[in-house]
């Protein structure tokens, strides 16, 4: 959209502005004729407030009749304004937590407690289409109490002061264009630090001075690269000169926050834009070391690429082939499949750059950090195996494998084989055509390939040709290690050789067993 100025200073105090919404009882669903001095921006705000207008408006009647204020407030009118409000919706008010409880949970279909010590209680609220047809929609709020909160230089945990005024809460709030608010039910558009201006104008800065809002809390930096890459937003001068200067107060957050926020940022439309600005206000080093380490020497013959532009690249083209929406485990593994380069890298005698094994190394340095940021263990086994087999499909070559290579592949990779397919085609980032048209076709036909062994022989469910107790019967033994090595052996004869008939496989363990028991 184009330039938005500050709103006109319309109504009883400075940044207040009537929205001159319909009224609450929703017979005319079409916005009034707005008073002229309100924005195309503030126009589609009032759109998306009038979606939730039955919800909003009801929970504001229960707490001004109790003597509260509320207001919608946040990312939930930052996104209004953008024309891109969801379900999930964040209020204030100047209500304490316990006060909060006790009128939300006569009125809620479920209440929760997780964040009551921040002063934030969660509840669940169903309400009719706005249009009055169809299924009920579901809608997530967040009520939180006016506070400011800040760290120590101790402590992991922010301390929570309870705030008295909508003004004092939104002085707080990480940035401008969070920084707004609409006060119910009035529907009064609250902007005291000009955040629709910063909104139109797609530019992040503080309502306060950078330094003050991250030494607050310091996890703010990493949120404006997260809303860089979310929103495609500019980080104001001073707000990316003070994440330089402030960038090593990013370790007393807990790991889990900052996993949180990277996470966010990873799975944005434009994960490039966040990263590059961490790691140019080294805050990358100090939460994802192993990021900028790609940034390698270049040798004076320029004998290899650039590693960390090359990851980059290959994120962005892994994005491209997902088909079903952002892919955590696919993005984090675009970005470190090449981490272990920085501890592999050899200059050898004949004047090329090797990386042996850089695969093997990037799959443990995956784990390592992961583990640190507190990821999930299923995420971290996936993501560090896609690391770990990301070469493999370069031993393919000419497509001369053979189908036991081929069974292998699909083996080792099991349910993440669609994502190494991506991986690896992402992988390929060469500025030469036809080297770049040779390996696409070339991974066409281990595909092709991989395709045609599964209609023959359910590649998706590679086993030996016998079970457990069918070799326990054959070799007249009981449970133990020995069943469990038979197995093995089948399993690695189907591998080899693929399904075979029964009287085969049998034949086979009987061979097997005999050269066990002479040996």
């Amino acid at each position: 959209m184009g330039r938005v100025g500050p709103p006109a200073t319309v109504g009883p105090r400075p940044g207040h502005v009537p929205c001159a919404v319909v009224p609450n009882d929703r017979k005319d669903t079409n916005v009034r004729d707005a008073a002229p001095e309100l924005s195309q921006a503030q126009r589609r705000a009032v759109g998306e407030l009038l979606r939730v207008s039955p919800i909003a408006d009801d929970l504001a009647s229960r707490f001004a009749q109790a003597g509260f204020t509320l207001a919608l407030v946040g990312g939930s009118v930052r996104d209004a304004l953008l024309g891109r409000l969801g379900n999930d919706l964040d209020f204030t008010t100047d209500a304490r937590p316990q006060d909060v409880l006790r009128l939300v949970r006569p009125w809620a279909d479920a209440v929760w407690e997780v964040g009551i010590a921040f002063g934030t209680v969660g509840c669940r609220k169903s309400a009719p289409a706005e249009d009055g047809v169809g299924d009920r929609r579901d809608y997530q709020l967040e009520i939180t109490t006016y506070r400011s909160e800040a760290y120590d230089r101790e402590s992991r945990k922010p301390e929570v002061v309870y705030g008295d005024s909508l003004e004092e809460d939104l002085l707080r709030r990480d940035f401008t264009v969070n920084a707004m608010a609409v006060a119910l039910p009035r529907k009064e558009f609250i902007d005291p630090h000009n955040g629709l201006s910063d909104l139109a104008e797609r530019v992040l800065r503080t309502p306060g001075t950078p330094e003050e809002s991250f030494s607050d809390d310091p996890l703010r930096m990493l949120r404006a690269a997260r809303f860089a890459a979310q929103l495609d937003f500019t980080v104001a001068e001073p707000v990316r000169v003070a994440m330089t200067e402030m960038a090593d107060r990013i370790d007393i957050v807990s790991a889990e926050r900052v996993r949180d926020e990277l996470s966010k940022l990873l799975i944005a439309p434009q994960p490039r834009k966040g990263i590059t600005l961490l790691v140019e206000a080294g805050l990358a080093d100090r939460v994802l070391p192993e990021v900028p380490a790609l940034r390698l020497e270049r040798d004076e013959h320029h004998r290899h690429k650039d590693v960390y532009e090359h990851s980059l690249t290959v994120l962005e083209q892994a994005i491209d082939l997902e088909e079903d929406g952002p892919d955590l485990v696919l993005r984090l593994a675009a970005l470190l499949h090449d981490i272990g380069k920085p501890k592999t890298r050899r200059f050898e005698s004949d004047g090329r750059v090797s990386f042996h094994h850089h695969e093997i190394v990037g799959a443990k340095l995956t784990k390592q950090r992961m583990t640190r940021l507190k990821y999930p263990n299923e995420l971290i086994k996936d993501v560090s195996r896609l690391v770990e087999l990301h070469l493999r499909f370069h031993g393919y070559g000419t497509g001369e494998w053979t189908d036991s290579a081929v069974r292998r592949y699909v083996r080792d990779a099991g349910p993440l084989l669609s994502r190494l397919h991506k991986l690896t085609r992402s992988d390929c980032t060469t500025r030469n055509r036809r080297k770049a048209q040779a390996l696409s076709r070339a991974y066409d036909s281990l595909e092709e390939r991989i395709e045609r062994l599964k209609e023959q022989e359910e590649l998706d469910a590679i086993r030996p040709d016998l079970n457990g107790n069918e070799v326990m019967e054959v070799l007249g033994i009981g449970p133990g290690p020995e069943v469990g090595r038979a197995y093995r052996f089948l399993l690695e004869m189907r591998l080899e050789k693929g399904p075979l008939e029964r009287e085969e496989a049998i034949a086979a363990l009987k061979d097997w067993w005999a050269d066990q028991s002479s040996a």
